[in-house]
């Protein structure tokens, strides 16, 4: 095959002593693209889609400039690799400072990681300088049908990491309407094509490229006018709630007579206290499986809430360590026959299960509870009064499609999304700030509320337009009391992808790319 031939020859040059700092920088520019993390300049915390726009359309003019295939698979890997450290760097406190790795090799493991998942923007970068079209439009779809492409490997492969996807810079702005639509893979499809288009108009001897500059234009136009669909909200009265944000360092939270005793107690205050229609902690916010609790203190909690009007969600470890035992929510209410359950379906490698040959790295660090059994998909929502609540833990909210099998059937889709995290991890970095606007994507997507519960931030409730209406500080004790109010109504989104799932995306960008290829067959 041409492709094999063009991969396997040596490059014509090597990238130029200029062009590696350039692509390091645009990655870096990237990461800070998805949460500006600096007190100067911009807000911090927020996204800002015009720097990811331009990171992007510098790697494309890098890629253009490149006299080899080989050549162009260096620089986006590159590029990724910068990019993909730059966003979830944090995953060195974790290893580091609270799973006691050594810090050198918590660097390298970090950089490791960002360094595999680039492998797959490497082979986008090679197939986009294989087949690239002289035409600077179809140029512009080939190289976001190659960018999407490795974004859905980066969803799938080895269980998935998609932290950090392109589309999250965008959770803001004019393109916000579309989230409804096309969710956050077609935003980094279509983030891609601009990028693309726009860089095609830097190169002098592009054809028509004032041309390509008037299609951007009437695009950006087109889009921006689309409408976007608008939640119905229930007609029941709102749902009070009271979000629990416990701060319990994560350093004791597994302690026992430290972090275990000061989380069963504060949280045992505040579920006794509350007097909203629904209480929520966060996750394994009752550090301890069932058995291993003190006598009597899940019992009182069962009673507390078997009568009366209220409710409670609680993120715990369920199960016993000779059966196994899953992460996961326990919704109490009056009248239930017994507790609702929640298990996390999409678990965190390392953290929450050990991947086959990788015990030896698990040992590297001091984790607690780190092989928990998987639930299922789309698993039934937590009712209470005239609401259908989803629950989801931790980073399962990244990933929409599975979120979105709980819409297959619209007479029971959630009305509120409901996330329980412990980030604390992760330290008061921007990785707070990133999550959120994952959740904040998820609303967009599927005109749903969503409230979240966290040991340490970011405890808030986002509407359905996907705006924080009601946040705490994050880093320190406290409640949340708020209301909310579930929608009810599929958006475009929601209807498509509990059907077809990513499989649309998937042939979107495998029809371009054999297009592509095929046009080039010819062209020989």
């Amino acid at each position: 095959m041409q492709l094999a031939r063009v991969l396997g020859a040596s490059a014509n040059r090597r990238l130029g002593w200029t062009t590696a700092p350039v692509l390091v920088l645009a990655g870096g520019a990237h990461a800070l693209s998805l949460a500006w993390p600096f007190a100067r300049g911009l807000e911090p915390g927020q996204p800002v889609a015009w720097l990811q726009l331009a990171a992007m359309a510098t790697l494309v003019w890098q890629l253009q400039r490149c006299q080899s295939v080989r050549q162009a698979a260096w620089a986006a890997w590159l590029f990724a690799t910068a990019m993909l450290a730059g966003t979830f760097w944090w995953l060195f406190i974790s290893m580091h400072v609270y799973g006691g790795m050594p810090a050198p090799l918590a660097a390298l493991a970090v950089l490791l990681l960002a360094a595999a998942l680039a492998l797959y923007y490497a082979l986008a970068g090679a197939l986009y300088a294989a087949w690239r079209p002289a035409s600077p439009w179809a140029g512009a779809f080939l190289f976001a049908a190659c960018w999407l492409l490795a974004e859905l490997a980066r969803v799938r492969l080895f269980t998935g990491f998609p932290w950090g996807e392109s589309g999250y810079a965008h959770v803001d702005g004019w393109a916000q309407p579309l989230a409804r639509w096309m969710g956050v893979h077609g935003l980094s499809w279509l983030a891609a094509l601009w990028a693309a288009a726009v860089a095609a108009c830097l190169v002098r001897s592009a054809p028509k490229r004032w041309l390509v500059a008037a299609g951007l234009v009437l695009l950006a136009g087109g889009l921006a006018a689309l409408p976007a669909p608008v939640a119905q909200p229930l007609a029941q009265p709102p749902l009070t709630l009271t979000l629990v944000q416990g701060n319990i360092a994560q350093d004791e939270k597994f302690i026992p007579g430290q972090g275990v005793a000061n989380a069963l107690r504060y949280y045992g205050e505040q579920l006794g206290q509350t007097r909203s229609s629904l209480v929520v902690l966060p996750e394994t916010a009752i550090p301890l499986l069932p058995g291993q609790l003190p006598p009597g203190y899940w019992r009182a909690i069962e009673a507390r809430f078997a009568k009366g009007e209220q409710a409670a969600l609680i993120g715990m470890p369920w199960g016993e360590p000779g059966q196994g035992y899953t992460n996961s929510v326990l919704g109490l209410k009056p009248g239930a026959e017994q507790a609702y359950r929640y298990d996390k379906h999409h678990l965190v490698p390392f953290g929450e299960f050990i991947p086959p040959l990788f015990k030896w790295f698990v040992r590297l660090m001091n984790i607690p509870l780190g092989d928990f059994n998987r639930g299922a998909v789309g698993q039934a929502s937590f009712e209470w009064q005239g609401q259908r609540l989803a629950p989801n833990i931790c980073y399962e909210d990244l990933f929409g499609e599975e979120l979105g099998a709980r819409f297959a059937n619209p007479q029971t889709a959630p009305t509120v999304f409901v996330n329980l995290s412990n980030i604390a991890w992760f330290g008061n970095t921007v990785a707070i700030d990133q999550h959120l606007h994952i959740s904040r994507m998820r609303a967009l997507e599927f005109a749903r509320p969503m409230v979240r519960a966290t040991n340490t931030g970011a405890t808030v409730v986002i509407n359905a337009q996907g705006q924080v209406t009601h946040a705490l500080p994050r880093h320190t004790r406290g409640v949340l009391e708020a209301q909310v109010q579930g929608t009810q109504g599929l958006s475009p989104y929601a209807r498509w992808v509990s059907v077809l799932g990513l499989w649309p995306w998937l042939v979107l960008g495998l029809a371009t790319l054999l297009t592509a290829w095929w046009a080039q067959r010819r062209r020989q």
